[in-house]
């Protein structure tokens, strides 16, 4: 195999262009079968595969750095240097992770697992290279999906102003190739790249600005020039801020990528390679189906099909179902997905109420401001999020939301542990810096059951309210414990003495294990659903603390500014006589792997929960 000969950075430099050719499709074979085992991000990787062996044909690792936006996209880049016989890990604990990690290779320029920043750090690099007196090239690689990000644009108005070469890839999966327009700009590539043309245009430029009224010359024959390129030249956009435009250039086609990335080099300012790819090439259910094979289980290869059938519903299931069920009773419910429409469950909404639904694109601050107009205009918005990608409003959500106190609503999917995709996407924060605002009410339900309480109470309330729910399976115990929500109250699910389990969400199912633990062990607990982060119930603190010797809170959240440490705070300000045990996520960055793993890993497991309760006891 051609794949063999790859073992490290550069290697593929020593290929025959005969061998070359067989490495693509050997690369496409090994992607597909080993993701079909391990799962991971495929139609994506399968999109950018020559794309990613001409950049590592025309460039030199790590010596030059390439910044993957996201990173979920960057499996050959790992395979080109050096790491396929990792993949048989990939996304388990300890083993090869999905993004882009420095620590796992020199030629991981920067660490990626959110959208939109790969132009920003590419610049900060390209500026520290001029600063440091260094000579390297910077290549900045992202999706059309992400530059609807504001951050990239932000980004590109900076990098129109840096002086030396900084190459910025649009790695286009949406678009088809258009022959004429194909041909047209590779011909205004080569001529606008070539250095004759560079020199003579900067010869022109400089002596009409030494002769009277040569600057005003110069801006009428650019004005004239830019209204003509303005209708032939689709990169427009990208020259009028600054930065030169090549492209669209066939993203399968390895030498006339090449031949760009060549031209690319040599201009000594900001440039923006256009390359068309398609998600899931050379795999037909991933092309078929990009949105299902974005991130993937274990598959069958054949079929495309799923090797674990699921058989229960999960929590994205509930949400769907209700949320169709409230658009019709709530003529005013408004629906915000930052692209996320099939991930966060509102394809059944948007199918049913279209014009109440709203795909922002990665634009999260703009979905909550957005949402804050809707609003203030009388409507019921809800915004449904991955709890990690909420991070990124943050602001927003302070300023526009809850300053206004507006009713917006919250859906937090992926909260709590995520497990394969790592530190980048774990929901662990939220609870931390919603508590932070004021105005805002932060709930998590117990049981699948309780989802769909909290998501009715919640678009009927009057102001900021999120509801932060887990990955994966929904929980469909302690059905029979469905009292009518009320606002900042508890529910308990089972009276007893000596120990109190405060749990919040996810973590109630698992007080329940505890509980039959402690059990065992001849203690009597009691088993509190919290219900609400904030307000958390201070009556029902005050009334565990007359009868109970400690009071165990538990969050799948960090520690600091969770549910836990609010609590302890309340308590000794209270100067109650109960004991606090705070479980949560150590403060910290959380890996990626299995999620029973990492609780057990992390403390918060059943077992290592009941064995912390007894030491304290």
């Amino acid at each position: 195999m051609v794949l063999d000969k790859i073992q490290q950075e550069n290697d593929i430099k020593k290929l025959t262009k005969e061998e070359l050719e067989t490495l693509r499709f050997e690369i496409r074979d090994f992607l597909i079968d080993s993701i079909s085992k391990t799962g991971g991000h495929l139609a994506s990787n399968l999109g950018v595969i020559e794309l990613t062996m001409a950049l590592h044909l025309c460039f030199d690792l790590p010596k030059d750095k390439i910044i993957w936006d996201v990173g979920h996209q960057s499996y050959t880049h790992k395979i080109l240097t050096g790491r396929k016989d990792a993949f048989d890990t990939l996304r388990q604990h300890g083993g090869l992770s999905g993004f882009p990690k420095r620590k796992e290779s020199d030629c991981d320029a920067f660490d990626t697992g959110h959208s939109s920043t790969s132009i920003s750090a590419g610049l900060g690099l390209a500026e520290a290279r001029e600063i440091l007196g260094e000579d390297y090239h910077v290549i900045s690689v992202i999706g059309d999906g992400a530059m609807t990000g504001g951050l990239a644009f932000e980004a590109l108005n900076n990098a129109s102003h840096i002086k030396k070469n900084f190459i910025i890839v649009l790695n286009d999966n949406e678009m088809s190739i258009s022959a004429n327009v194909g041909g047209m700009n590779n011909y205004l590539s080569n001529f606008r790249t070539a250095n004759a043309y560079r020199g003579l245009k900067n010869d022109v430029v400089d002596s009409l600005n030494r002769i009277p009224g040569g600057e005003r010359m110069v801006r009428k024959i650019r004005n004239a020039k830019n209204s003509v390129k303005q209708m032939f030249v689709p990169g427009m956009l990208f020259e009028q801020m600054g930065i030169i435009y090549l492209g669209p250039v066939d993203g399968t086609n390895i030498s006339e990528l090449c031949r760009v990335f060549r031209d690319a080099k040599r201009v000594d300012r900001p440039v923006l390679v256009h390359v068309l790819t398609k998600k899931g090439n050379g795999y037909l259910p991933a092309e078929r189906h990009p949105a299902r094979f974005h991130g993937t289980e274990p598959f069958d290869i054949k079929t495309g099909l799923p090797m674990k059938k699921r058989t229960k519903s999960n929590y994205t299931d509930v949400f769907a179902t209700v949320m169709k069920k409230m658009g019709e009773r709530e003529p005013k419910l408004v629906a915000i997905t930052a692209a996320m429409e099939t991930g966060t469950g509102l394809k059944r909404y948007h199918l049913a109420y279209p014009e109440r639904f709203f795909d922002v694109g990665i634009a999260e601050g703009h979905a909550v401001t957005f949402a804050a107009g809707l609003a203030q205009a009388g409507l019921k918005p809800l915004f449904v999020v991955y709890s990690s990608f909420l991070q990124r409003a943050y602001d927003e959500i302070l300023h526009d939301v809850c300053l206004q106190n507006l009713p917006v609503v919250f859906a937090i999917d992926r909260a709590g542990l995520v497990g394969s995709d790592g530190e980048t996407h774990q929901g662990i924060y939220d609870i931390s810096y919603l508590s932070t605002i004021p105005n805002m009410t932060v709930m998590a339900p117990k049981n699948k059951w309780e989802l769909s309480d909290m998501l009715k109470y919640a678009i009927r309330y009057g102001g900021p309210i999120a509801i932060r729910y887990p990955k994966g399976e929904a929980y469909d115990g302690l059905r029979e414990y469905r009292a009518a929500i009320c606002y900042g109250q508890a529910e308990i699910i089972q009276n007893g003495r000596d120990v109190a389990l405060f749990a919040l969400g996810s973590m109630v199912s698992t007080a329940e294990v505890i509980a039959k633990n402690l059990e065992q062990k001849g203690f009597h607990p009691t088993i509190i659903n919290a219900r609400f982060a904030k307000p958390f119930d201070q009556d029902a603190i005050r009334q565990l603390a007359e009868h109970h010797r400690l009071i165990v809170t538990m969050e799948e959240n960090v520690a600091s500014g969770g549910m836990g440490e609010h609590i302890s705070d309340f308590v000794q300000k209270e100067k109650l006589s109960a004991s606090v045990l705070p479980i949560a996520i150590p403060d910290g960055f959380v890996e990626h792997g299995n999620i029973a793993l990492l609780k057990e890993e992390l403390g918060i497991s059943a077992d290592k929960i009941t064995d912390r309760i007894l030491e304290e006891l």
